[in-house]
């Protein structure tokens, strides 16, 4: 369960509490979506752009296991809740008094979810769509998915200002360092950095391959030429 207290407890100390394999898929969902979303009008990064919507439907996939198997934050029972759980913290926060929770706070949780369904939506109409087995509607819901994964990105960094604010305690800082401040008891044992390692390499092969993969020309960002911004030229014959 959760730890949560009405503020960090005077005995606390500075605790590991995210593994490195959630911040490796945060951070690497970061990179991906704002390369993505960047180069979703450009058909000279095209490759790129379907190679990072990839990377985040391989990383949502990872996500949903070790929200399973994972370490005591990282799984969704420890931060999921219903509705009535939102609204009580949604009141603390209102109030400036929010509930401290070691994990995901409740706000935070319904981000996690928001971001993984969309990325499921926005890489499968992506798929059906780049191998032409749908209508134009499917890019159009492809577009909308996106546009909203961006709305939950710009809300999600707000409520984590506030709540840096409100908790006196630096939640972007947490998700690089992995530690925050609670009881010796409410951390993990294991950083797990070994999966962390496993799921870079993973990525990195697969950035690899899609580079090798690449047509020699044309307007895809294969081309080395089209890397360094480069225009394809058309053929006269």
């Amino acid at each position: 369960m959760n730890a949560k207290s009405a503020s960090p407890a005077e005995s606390a100390r500075s605790v590991l509490v995210w593994d490195a394999p959630v911040r490796v898929f945060h951070w690497l969902m970061v990179l991906c979506f704002a390369g993505s979303y960047l180069t979703s009008e450009s058909e000279g990064f095209r490759l790129l752009h379907v190679t990072l919507g990839y990377t985040m439907l391989g990383l949502v996939v990872f996500r949903l296991l070790w929200g399973l198997m994972g370490t005591r934050y990282a799984r969704f029972g420890a931060f999921i809740r219903g509705p009535q759980v939102v609204k009580q913290y949604l009141q603390s926060m209102l109030q400036g008094k929010p509930v401290h929770h070691t994990g995901h706070n409740p706000l935070g949780a319904l981000s996690i979810v928001a971001v993984l369904a969309l990325t499921l939506l926005i890489g499968s109409t992506g798929w059906i769509f780049f191998n032409d087995l749908a209508g134009e509607w499917v890019a159009e819901v492809h577009e909308a998915a996106a546009n909203g994964l961006l709305l939950v990105v710009i809300v999600h960094i707000a409520g984590v200002l506030a709540a840096s604010l409100l908790h006196r305690e630096n939640l972007a800082r947490a998700m690089v360092t992995g530690r925050k401040w609670a009881t010796s008891d409410q951390g993990i044992k294991s950083a797990w950095r070994s999966v962390a390692a496993v799921m870079v390499l993973a990525v990195s092969g697969f950035w690899w391959l899609q580079w090798q993969s690449a047509p020699v020309t044309g307007a895809n960002l294969g081309d080395a030429g089209a890397q360094l911004g480069a225009k394809p030229h058309d053929d006269d014959d």
